[in-house]
């Protein structure tokens, strides 16, 4: 058990630190049918076993025919009619053509496609209404996918477009990182239940609500355990167990420097702390550590704290732990001007919009304080204000964070 640990690091470093420690413990493989594999992260590169298409077919209703023979002024003859799915063998020779729907066989002899709406027939004649060119109309075999391309990799999130994909390629399952199981804890006598009755000096337990939420919308199915009592030996007992059942153990409150922020002792104690206090506003007490088989990320109190400290620092250890590829930073322009006068790296509350010209900025809410929730109900992303005080004009670039 190390006493030794970081404390007051940078926020990219600490960022650093977790996703090194979930790279060296990343979560088993398992293989799942297309309908349960949305948003899951893959665990494994996907080769294409054919050629997309797989054949050459019409990309238009129409008539299959020879480029060449479309200007003779006698038109061309109509020999049959072919539509997607199988078909008898059918070829067109010169001086002919074949009635064709979209996605059919390209049928022998044949090179390019007349759409219906450029076309007159006259009995068993075709009379084409616009130039034809050799090719025009036709997806040709393997000129979306080749069989042996790589399609789909390691570490990317399954959305939908992927999946169909993959159902395009002939593949019923793909194999995909296990989700990591996790305990979610508040801490504090003072909580209650929403509904429960109040007495003075007791507040609502709203971290409960706001982390299993956001640990649903990524995907995980948490476990909501009772809230840690102020008492060390009953906190040690409980935090015991869920660490030796779950892969991530996380918890709201009780990690500052307060007689009953009990929480970096018992971390010290009992496995291993991996930084303790990150230079970020809010959340800068916030505790990550292992402790038995889990992870245990211990977050601040405050519910805006709990809100900034998950998703930049949680949200990357859950998608690491699946071997997730860090997400591309999104930018937005200021909306409005905004002065930081602190020295840490703060993560501002902020309302996305796009203006006439398309792009897209974000307001900034004035009401910064950590125990705001309104604010953050009223916004929908937080800005990322670099280390340092400085004024931020009107227009400034900066990195936003959706949630």
């Amino acid at each position: 058990m190390s006493s030794e640990y970081p404390v007051r690091i940078a926020f990219a470093h600490a960022l650093d630190l977790v996703r090194a420690a979930a790279r060296a413990r990343p979560l088993p493989a398992e293989r799942v049918p297309l309908a349960r594999a949305r948003g899951r992260i893959l665990a494994g590169d996907v080769v294409a076993p054919l050629d997309l298409p797989g054949f050459d077919n019409a990309a238009m209703d129409g008539f299959a025919l020879r480029a060449a023979d479309a200007a003779d002024p006698a038109g061309l003859r109509l020999v049959g009619e072919r539509f997607a799915g199988r078909t008898a063998d059918l070829a067109v020779g010169p001086g002919e053509c074949v009635r064709i729907t979209t996605g059919a066989v390209l049928p022998p002899g044949a090179d390019s496609v007349l759409m219906k709406e450029q076309a007159r027939l006259d009995g068993d004649r075709l009379h084409p209404g616009a130039v034809v060119r050799a090719g025009q109309h036709v997806r040709r075999q393997g000129e979306d996918v080749a069989a042996g391309d790589t399609v789909l990799r390691a570490g990317e999130a399954l959305n939908p477009a992927r999946l169909a994909l993959a159902a395009a390629l002939g593949l019923p399952e793909l194999d995909v990182a296990a989700r990591p199981t996790v305990a979610v804890f508040t801490t504090g006598d003072e909580l209650r239940r929403p509904g429960e009755p109040l007495r003075r000096g007791e507040i609502y337990d709203s971290n409960r609500v706001l982390l299993m939420a956001l640990l649903t919308e990524a995907g995980l199915e948490p476990m909501a355990l009772p809230a840690l009592p102020d008492e060390p030996g009953r906190m040690r007992s409980a935090l015991a167990d869920a660490a030796s059942a779950f892969d991530l153990v996380l918890t709201c409150g009780g990690v500052s420097a307060g007689e009953k922020d009990h929480l970096p002792a018992l971390l010290r104690e009992q496995g291993r702390i991996h930084f303790w206090k990150v230079r970020m506003k809010p959340g800068m007490p916030v505790l990550f550590g292992e402790w038995d088989r889990a992870f245990v990320l211990a977050l601040p109190g405050n519910p805006v704290s709990v809100l900034a400290t998950f998703l930049t620092l949680g949200r990357a250890l859950v998608l690491g732990l699946q071997g997730a590829a860090p997400a591309a930073p999104v930018q937005a322009r200021l909306a409005a001007a905004w002065s930081k006068r602190n020295e840490r790296l703060e993560f501002l509350r902020g309302r996305l919009e796009t203006d006439a010209d398309g792009v897209l900025r974000v307001r900034p809410n004035p009401a910064d304080g950590s125990h705001r929730m309104r604010a953050a109900a009223d916004s929908d992303a937080l800005i990322v204000l670099d280390e340092g005080a400085r004024d931020y004009a009107e227009g400034t670039p900066v990195e936003v964070l959706r949630y």
